[in-house]
């Protein structure tokens, strides 16, 4: 069975947006998780779909513009990721959204269609976001690993990641990477939701 991998940014209080939505905190948008040799799917929720979709297919149309989100043209690591996701198809999990614009993007509706994708023979998927979905497939015991780049910022008030996260689970901290950003990497396994760590708990101290 292949990983699913949610990779993240992060501010240093857990927040991926300031209170009105802000994302000018985070330097580049480049593949810091290291994630790119080892996925070939990439899911997203319906609210984070349509942002990421006009990001991504800007930078294809054009390598050098600048872009609305920055302010900036894309860096050399955002075009290799721009070609990267043009290649790579993207599942969007949602009730309500009718079509995408872009060819590599297919809807699904629940999460039983992300477990049926994860049994599927392949390499590991990107659980990209947003908050909302990564809580739901936390909840529901399909994220096998948590990357999180730390952004050197407390921004104090905004959108949490684990906001919606319904019990405790364990984690386990499988590397620690400073980035040349200045970002620091954090990379967990997912161990086991609270009622199998209570069991385990029960076995080894009775």
């Amino acid at each position: 069975m292949r990983k699913i991998i949610a990779a993240l940014q992060v501010s240093l209080d857990s927040l991926i947006e300031g209170p009105q939505g802000e994302l000018d905190w985070i330097n580049n948008w480049e593949d810091e998780f290291e994630l790119m040799p080892e996925i070939d799917t990439c899911i997203l929720g319906r609210g984070m779909y349509p942002a990421y979709e006009q990001y991504w297919t800007s930078i294809i149309a054009d390598p050098d513009g600048v872009l609305e989100l920055t302010g900036r043209p894309a860096t050399k690591g955002e075009r290799d990721y721009a070609e990267f996701a043009a290649r790579t198809p993207h599942f969007v999990v949602s009730r309500t959204l009718k079509a995408t614009r872009w060819d590599v993007a297919r809807i699904v509706r629940d999460l039983d269609a992300i477990r049926a994708l994860k049994n599927e023979a392949g390499k590991n998927m990107h659980l990209v976001g947003g908050a909302t979905l990564v809580s739901s497939m936390i909840n529901a015991g399909l994220v096998d690993e948590l990357r999180l780049v730390v952004n050197p910022i407390v921004l104090g008030a905004g959108k949490a990641l684990f906001k919606d996260v319904e019990q405790r689970h364990a984690l386990s901290l499988e590397a620690v990477d400073r980035l040349k950003s200045g970002n620091v990497r954090l990379r967990y396994k997912v161990e086991a939701e609270a009622g199998v760590l209570e069991a385990r708990r029960r076995v080894t101290n009775p």
